[in-house]
């Protein structure tokens, strides 16, 4: 026996789990586990074998032996963990469908519990996706146990991942029918994990089952939800590989920094049914004769028409497509003389732009502002529809999109539109998620700012609740500057409305880094370079010549070189050293034009010293140099060896770059002077096509006032023909009476 004992051990491990001696499995299982333990690495040899052939996991998972099943459950969690992603991604495809029937249902706790871990390591090694794929099967079963172990499961999966990392909809499709089995701890089950789904969803998880469960199911899981609800938010308990390794390097660079921790970027987002509802193709349902009812003459024909059009488009969410002539309807609409078709056309913006989301910004610009310019309505009913479809519009798009349409609204002449517009212009910064930018912020404070002088009470409200909402996001260091102008009352109510004022965004102004300490010309440090004006790093080409290297021996005649474009490379200077130059030599010939930018060497005669020449200090340079004139040199750095008045006084810049100097500022002034005169086009621009847009809206509104006196006019003619008809007819009816009456009475005197 023992000698048989022997043998099993020195068997490959593949070969020792394939084994139909159950003893010989365990064996196997425990010792592969603890070869797992003691690799030093995901791509140890001992991972091959069963990267190979992962079938060996699937007979592993499922054997027959409950006692060697529980330690294949256990090997297999081990080569999970200590093989990494490959060992997840090679052996998922077997082993998911065998854990959840033969382990998950398993009447051994260890093994129940060693098969969750298997399920949680597939998914912390790479994503859940294909686990809860193979999972959903397993809810049909034909064995109530099963069924109900893979919804613990499920139970347990969203508890420690949430549903950022597991995807809800595939589950909560499959929720109506395991509430309808009829083995009680199925539906237990089916409990528990509708709980632990609201408990991240909330209200948002009933539109997708929650009218197919029976009024009873929904009564029970309401007293559960009542419970949930006095619970913190939910947070992920269990960290996905990629999110440990993203978490230690922030540490690790947290602490190289000494930078503060940043604040708590897990808490769970608002999830709404957008986010889980399936699209619906609005566009195959639309009636065909929406058009041609759209653009009869009867306002009834017109309002079914719209009805039809909110009966399919009231869903959660829409699939994408062309709904360009649906909303040139929608528009039209809003210029109906009829309140309740344009009441029915704002509840179709609405629902279009929330089921399209962000597929619906495109129509922005044509349907907002027929929306913006039908605000002067008095009716609350209708006022109340067209600022919801202001709001599904804006939520669509952003403040920055509709910013200008806002502001040309807040100047309107008609004190309704200028209050609706005042309103949504509020509701539009507490519910937007970014802050207005520097620009937008001095727009909007201008514009309410005005508001605040209004005649109506209600507007300069309004006027300082904006101001208010806004100072809540920017901050009040950033609204002092427009605060200044205002009295103590109207400071004193901004500040009450900011106090009171709910905002979803909040301004974050980047840390400004405080600009490099500049050290004087004669202090520089040998080696280093100034960065060329507006470039990011020095170009290696340029380099400084290292101050070590002994000075070349000077040449017998200078060289005649001409003066470099400039667009060449930046030359090296000489400075004066502290100490002194020496006096200039007398050179026949030409003079020496400019330097190469490599070599620094100075033309010397043969009966000069040869002391070394004094190294650059200046770096690269014009385009190292600020654009100001050159600061005048000390008494010390101009002072020189030869006492002669005839010594000339040595300069930072030699006459070629001087020239180039004053050319670059007079380019500068003529860039300022042209971004001046294309800024004041701009400007009048602008102001021409605002009045061009306030005459384009004024003629619109006359055409419209126009069309609908002359269909007055033609109702009041068609009435007058129908009544002079009716006329008509009595009068001949009349003559034929009389001439009956005559005859009467030419009867009645022949008789006599």
């Amino acid at each position: 026996m023992a000698d048989q004992e022997e043998d099993f051990s020195s068997l490959p491990l593949p070969d020792r789990f394939t084994h139909k001696n159950w003893k010989v499995r365990k064996q196997g299982y425990e010792d592969a586990a603890k070869t797992f333990e003691t690799t030093p690495d995901e791509s140890d040899l001992a991972f091959r074998p069963f990267l190979l052939d992962s079938g060996l996991w699937k007979d592993a998972v499922a054997d027959s032996n409950v006692a060697a099943q529980q330690d294949g459950i256990n090997a297999l969690c081990a080569f999970l963990k200590f093989g990494g992603p490959q060992a997840c991604t090679r052996s998922r495809n077997v082993t998911i469908t065998p854990i959840a029937e033969k382990g998950l249902p398993s009447t051994r706790a260890a093994t129940k519990q060693s098969a969750l871990e298997a399920l949680l390591l597939y998914i912390e090694l790479d994503k859940s996706d294909p686990i809860i794929d193979d999972l959903l099967p397993s809810l049909s079963h034909k064995q109530p146990k099963i069924i109900a172990a893979t919804l613990a499961a499920l139970t347990s999966i969203f508890h420690a991942y949430g549903i950022k990392i597991v995807d809800p909809k595939p589950v909560l499709k499959a929720l109506p029918k395991v509430f309808g089995h009829a083995d009680k701890n199925v539906r237990a089950e089916a409990q528990n994990l509708t709980v632990e789904l609201y408990r991240w969803l909330r209200e948002a998880m009933k539109t997708l089952f929650w009218n197919e469960l029976k009024p009873v199911q929904q009564q029970d899981l309401e007293k559960l939800f009542e419970a949930v609800k006095q619970e913190p938010p939910p947070k992920q308990e269990r960290l996905l590989r990629s999110q440990q390794a993203a978490q230690a390097a922030s540490s690790n660079a947290q602490q190289d920094d000494d930078a503060e921790p940043e604040a708590d970027e897990d808490q769970p987002a608002e999830i709404d049914t957008f986010d889980l509802a399936e699209p619906v193709d609005v566009l195959s349902k639309v009636p065909a004769d929406f058009q041609e009812h759209m653009a009869s003459s009867k306002w009834k024909e017109r309002k079914d028409a719209l009805d039809a059009l909110y009966a399919v488009a009231n869903t959660d969410r829409i699939k994408d497509g062309s709904f360009d002539d649906i909303v040139a309807a929608l528009a039209k609409s809003m210029k109906d003389a009829n309140i309740a078709v344009v009441t029915v056309a704002a509840n179709c913006i609405e629902c279009l732009a929330k089921g399209l989301r962000r597929g619906f910004a495109k129509y922005r610009g044509r349907i907002m502002p027929p929306i913006m310019e039908r605000l002067k309505e008095k009716k609350q009913s209708v006022a109340d529809a067209l600022g919801a479809a202001l709001d599904a519009v804006f939520a669509s798009t952003g403040l920055t999109d509709c910013l200008e349409d806002i502001l040309e609204y807040l100047k309107h002449k008609n004190p309704q539109v200028k209050s609706e517009t005042l309103k949504f212009l509020i509701r539009c910064l507490k519910t937007t998620r970014e802050a207005p930018s520097k620009p937008e912020v001095k727009l909007i404070a201008e514009a309410s700012t005005k508001l605040l002088t209004e005649s109506v009470e209600a507007t300069r409200a309004a006027g300082a609740e904006a101001l208010g909402t806004l100072m809540k996001i920017m901050g009040e260091r950033a609204m002092g500057p427009y605060m200044d102008g205002l009295d103590d009352i109207r400071k004193t109510k901004v500040k009450e409305f900011c106090d009171a004022a709910e905002v979803k965004a909040k301004d974050k102004p980047k840390p400004v880094a405080p600009p490099p300490k500049a050290a004087p010309i004669g202090q520089k440090k040998a080696g280093t370079k100034k960065p060329a004006l507006g470039a990011k790093k020095p170009a290696p080409a340029a380099a400084a010549p290292p101050q070590e290297e002994p000075a070349l021996p000077p040449p017998k005649a200078p060289t005649n070189k001409s003066a470099p474009s400039k667009l060449s490379a930046p030359k090296a200077l000489v400075p004066p050293q502290k100490t002194g130059l020496q006096a200039p030599k007398k050179i026949s010939g030409p003079p020496s034009s400019i330097q190469s930018p490599r070599r620094n060497i100075t033309p010397q005669s043969a009966d000069e010293d040869s002391a070394p020449a004094p190294t650059s200090k200046l770096g690269r340079g014009l385009a190292g140099r600020p654009l100001g004139r050159p600061a005048p040199l000390s008494s010390s750095t101009t002072t020189t060896t030869d006492p002669s008045p005839s010594a000339p006084a040595p300069s930072a810049l030699n006459p070629a770059e001087r020239l180039e100097l004053e050319e670059l500022r007079a380019e500068k002034d003529r860039l300022v002077r042209t971004n001046e005169d294309l800024r004041t086009e701009k400007s009048r621009l602008q102001s021409q096509i605002h009045e061009l847009q306030n005459q384009n809206a004024q003629l619109i509104e006359d055409h419209t006032r126009d069309v609908l006196s002359i269909k007055a006019k033609e109702t009041q003619l068609v009435r007058a023909r129908s009544d002079a008809e009716s006329a008509e007819a009595q009068v001949g009816r009349l003559g034929r009476e009389l001439e009956r009456l005559k005859r009467e009475v030419k009867r009645a005197e022949g008789e006599r």
